[in-house]
């Protein structure tokens, strides 16, 4: 087998991450045999370059090679690209046609989003692969063919299985050698090695000086999240050396220029159908917007003690008494991650180093402690937590306080119209 590093400098492959070498480990140990590999990984990872890999250094690498987005072909047409058809098939074959398959004899498919291929052609592909055999549109002779399907996908196939869009038999067949590409936020140490590569290629493109980061820069770039992997990284790196007036940037030039890298998305949905990922999103539009409106509850709640500690020169008792009275002695909870500067007020406005203590009360009651002759037990109950009784009230408040009118109400919940009216009838909530 042949050296990963002499394979990663032959394709232009650039890391050292363990899960990018495993991945190219398999591809090569694989790519002397005819076996059907598929490939798994995210949109914008490279994919294709180890379908070549698998061409390239196999029996097949004098014959020919094709890649073909099955997401890109429409439906209608997609078995004539594959198989070819006859003259007279169907409306506008005017001649005979070879497909893909024909034309490749010998050689490799690259089949990309091997999942949106529609399920009539899934079978006509499954028999390519038990038996090497197919029939073009509008024909009733049986054809042979010698090719090797490399397929990938960035869904989860397991999943389309079970809603009945990709064939159980066909996926077993594809899946005969499973390679999975690892996504940029998994490699993370290979994020700086890649952006210097493309820094320098586009230095070389434009006529200008290669651009370089400083650490806090190199460190922005490794904690963000690159939805769209290598192919974004590739488009921030050439943004970069066109739009840097500096040739050397920090963390603040770099925010000039890409702003979005240093934004905390929210959590990311599934992948899943498009009603689903809908669906969900409405969901968690108002699960977001009541997670957000405690968090500015808690910042209230911390201000207001902020300011009666000060206005009220309050005594706060030290460690042992606390622990006497079975009172918590660590500090608040630091909310400064999710809080604004003007929203961590409570920790700068009474400094630790501030708080008066009183020591000389070995048998005394704490100076706050309120005494209410009227005082009763504290009754305690169970938390409702339902994230469903959560929205039903707070439709219900924002329904009260716009007098019904849903539009005003949805604009207050940071939802959809459409989203109100279905969640009203599913709650049965009365307007």
């Amino acid at each position: 087998m042949q050296n990963l590093q002499s394979i990663k400098q032959r394709f232009g492959i650039i890391g050292r991450s363990p899960l990018l070498e495993r991945a190219l480990g398999i591809a090569v140990r694989v790519s002397g045999t005819d076996l059907s590999v598929l490939i798994t990984g995210e949109s914008g990872v490279g994919k294709e370059v180890f379908s070549k890999i698998i061409h390239n250094l196999s029996n097949r690498k004098h014959n020919g090679f094709i890649a073909i987005n099955c997401g890109a072909i429409p439906e209608g047409t997609i078995n004539s690209e594959l198989f070819g058809h006859d003259k007279g098939a169907f409306t506008g074959a005017s001649s005979d046609r070879k497909g893909y398959f024909e034309t490749v004899n010998g050689g490799t498919i690259f089949l990309d989003e091997i999942g949106e291929m529609p399920l009539d052609t899934q079978a006509y592909l499954l028999r390519v692969l038990e038996s090497g055999e197919y029939i073009r549109v509008g024909s009733s002779k049986v054809m042979k063919t010698d090719v090797r399907i490399v397929a990938a996908t960035n869904v989860d196939l397991q999943e389309k299985i079970k809603n009945g869009k990709f064939r159980e038999d066909l996926y077993y067949r594809l899946n005969t050698i499973h390679i999975e590409v690892p996504a940029l936020k998994e490699r993370r140490e290979d994020i700086h090695l890649l952006f210097r590569k493309f820094s320098a290629d586009f230095a070389e493109k434009y006529k200008s000086e290669t651009v370089r980061l400083e650490d806090d820069a190199v460190t922005v770039l490794r904690n963000y999240s690159w939805p769209g992997n290598i192919r974004e990284l590739r488009n921030l790196a050439e943004q970069v050396s066109v739009m840097a007036e500096n040739r050397l940037l920090d963390a603040e030039q770099l925010k000039t220029i890409a702003p979005q890298l240093f934004k905390h998305h929210l959590p990311i949905l599934h992948a899943g159908s498009q009603d689903d990922r809908v669906q969900d999103m409405n969901e968690r539009e108002i699960l977001y917007k009541v997670l957000f409106d405690m968090k500015n509850d808690l910042s209230y709640v911390k201000n207001l003690i902020s300011d009666l500690i000060n206005q009220n020169n309050l005594k706060v008792q030290d460690a042992e008494t606390l622990k006497r009275i079975g009172l918590p002695t660590s500090k608040p909870a630091d909310f400064s991650e999710f809080a604004s500067p003007d929203e961590t007020s409570f920790q700068t406005q009474a400094p630790i180093k501030d708080i008066v203590f009183n020591n000389d009360i070995d048998n005394a009651e704490p100076d706050f402690i309120i005494h209410d002759d009227d005082f009763h037990p504290a009754e305690e109950f169970e938390e409702n937590l339902s994230i469903e009784e959560m929205e039903k009230t707070f439709i219900t408040k924002a329904l009260k306080k716009h007098k019904g009118k849903r539009k005003e109400a949805s604009l207050e919940l940071g939802i959809s119209e459409r989203t109100l009216y279905r969640k009203i009838k599913q709650y049965g909530i009365q307007e």
